[in-house]
């Protein structure tokens, strides 16, 4: 199962979509924006999950797709 993270960038000025917690797909300025595309992402390429991560790196919300 392939997982797409969204986070923040360190300054909190964008989101980022990771796969697999490596190299950030891109930067999106609103965490609405990153998390739909992770969600679309994720949809694709089923089995898949969406974590949402905080800055903190604590999970916010967890969605499979399976």
């Amino acid at each position: 199962m392939k997982t797409y993270s969204v986070t923040p960038n360190v300054d909190g000025t964008g989101w980022f979509v990771k796969l697999e917690d490596v190299a950030p797909e891109k930067l999106y300025g609103t965490k609405d924006d990153a998390i739909e595309v992770a969600k679309q992402m994720a949809d694709e390429n089923r089995p898949s999950k969406v974590v949402i991560l905080d800055k903190f790196h604590q999970v916010l919300e967890e969605k499979q797709f399976n």
